[in-house]
């Protein structure tokens, strides 16, 4: 049977996550696993998704509002055991400085281009969870 990474996906905006979702498909590469998306509309959401579910990957909008994904990425690093690792998506590219504050590992700014994320989101996949992956 195919592994499934579980990837988390935070916006307040539901086009941001569809986006997400309609870009990085349900593969984001032949070589990484199949993909269940959880979307997240609050910071409470996700918090409380991240308590109760194993996450292989966050997709976090460092747009949304009131809670920037920014902000929710530094706050996941700091109080989640084995935090998952972040893909942040920023609106503009001269912000990625600011994913090193927030300790995200990966960054794809807006507007999003479909390839650029689901290389991004295949990288942390196959990094981040290749083994736990291959042996679920």
């Amino acid at each position: 049977m195919q592994p499934t990474a579980t990837v988390l996906v935070y916006s307040d905006d539901a086009n941001t996550r569809e986006q997400v979702r309609l870009a990085a498909g349900r593969r984001p590469a032949a070589d990484a696993p199949t993909v269940e998306y959880i979307e997240c509309a609050t910071l409470p959401a996700v918090l409380s998704t991240l308590e109760e579910r194993v996450v292989d990957v966050c997709v976090l909008d460092g747009e949304a509002t009131p809670a920037g994904g920014m902000g929710v990425c530094r706050q996941i690093k700091d109080e989640i055991f084995e935090c998952p690792p972040v893909l942040l998506l920023i609106g503009r590219p001269q912000d990625a400085w600011l994913a090193t504050w927030s300790r995200a590992e990966a960054v794809v700014s807006h507007p999003i281009d479909p390839t650029t994320l689901a290389d991004a989101l295949a990288g942390l996949l196959r990094n981040g969870h290749s083994s736990e992956l291959a042996g679920a």
